[in-house]
């Protein structure tokens, strides 16, 4: 079986008995050990006692005067967002109701960090046992913002961190977004490369090819299956569409903030000018495998500088469907 990702920290949790992710002491070290939460040589006392009893106690309940008594402004709120964060994954019984609760609520304290590490983590659980890069590449989009480009007509999505600072004027053709990273290759998934997807799965540095009736749109939808089936236990069949002409916009979901603006256009007045239209970088019909509920239309949308951030709790909030075990 191919690994991936092993710097999610999959292999430092548990499983219960549905196959869900349980909290432990190691995964939360993991968390306290990250150099964003280290002291510096600087540091006052406090900290430097607080940082070292939750490494070697990371459920250790923390006073509010154990924070306050933080010198650094930085450092104190650093440790109110993480222990809040700590408390509230130590309060649910596994990982996947932790996020869950988090969206659902509207997770306007916890940073989005977290929120993303927490999706980088799930996904590597529900798709545990995946053989295809392509399907485990189209996942990464649900927790990394892609730049996407356009290359000889076909629609390209290359890591945003991966491309950051690249200061190329424009992005088309690939060659011309990329080419100014030193010492940096970024290659384009596809059939004759797939293999090495999984020894570089940790570097982010491969580029899916998002062009209708390509591998990508597919491997994408089989994504959003898996992760609806793990978060909800429903299971649902999803198509990818080329065409966005006589769709009945009955229910929708964007996919991201752009996805659900031009899904609220279309439905207010069946109408998309150009300039949205071009932003559409997929759109995809659900349906549900065991239920007369129509289709759900999934609208997946860039911004205007072409940057695509992708948010899988939209799929967890808006589908007409709830699992108990979600909530717990």
């Amino acid at each position: 079986m191919r690994d991936f990702w092993l710097s999610c920290g999959h292999h430092l949790t548990d499983r219960d008995g549905d196959g869900r992710l349980l909290v432990t002491d190691e995964f939360l070290k993991a968390y306290f050990a990250r150099p964003e939460l280290s002291p510096p040589p600087e540091a006052c006392g406090a900290e430097c006692h607080l940082h070292a009893a939750l490494l070697t106690d990371p459920c250790r309940a923390v006073g509010m005067d154990e924070i306050a008594a933080i010198v650094d402004v930085d450092a104190r709120e650093n440790w109110q967002l993480m222990i809040a964060f700590r408390d509230h994954l130590l309060r649910h019984k596994t990982l996947e109701a932790t996020y869950v609760d988090l969206v659902r609520k509207g997770a306007r304290t916890t940073p989005l960090l977290f929120l993303d590490q927490l999706v980088h983590v799930i996904l590597r659980n529900a798709l545990n046992g995946c053989g295809d890069p392509f399907v485990v590449r189209a996942a990464e989009l649900f927790f990394r913002p892609q730049r996407l480009a356009t290359q000889e007509g076909a629609l390209i999505a290359a890591d945003e961190e991966k491309i950051a600072g690249s200061g190329a004027a424009s992005f088309s053709p690939l060659a011309s977004m990329l080419g100014p990273l030193a010492g940096d290759r970024i290659d384009v998934l596809n059939d004759d490369n797939a293999e090495c997807y999984w020894g570089r799965s940790d570097l982010f540095d491969m580029a899916l090819d998002l062009t209708v009736g390509r591998r990508g749109p597919a491997a994408l939808a089989t994504v959003i299956e898996r992760w609806v089936r793990h978060m909800l236990s429903t299971e649902v069949e999803v198509e990818p569409l080329g065409e966005m002409r006589d769709v009945p916009f009955t229910w929708y979901i964007g996919l991201d903030a752009e996805g659900t603006r031009i899904g609220d256009a279309l439905w207010r007045s069946g109408e998309l000018d150009e300039a949205s239209r071009s932003l559409v970088a997929g759109l995809f019909r659900l349906t549900f495998a065991s239920s007369d509920s129509g289709a759900v239309y999934l609208i997946l949308a860039m911004t205007s500088d072409r940057v695509l951030r992708m948010k899988p709790q939209n799929l967890l909030t808006g589908l007409p469907a709830r699992s108990p075990e979600a909530r717990a």
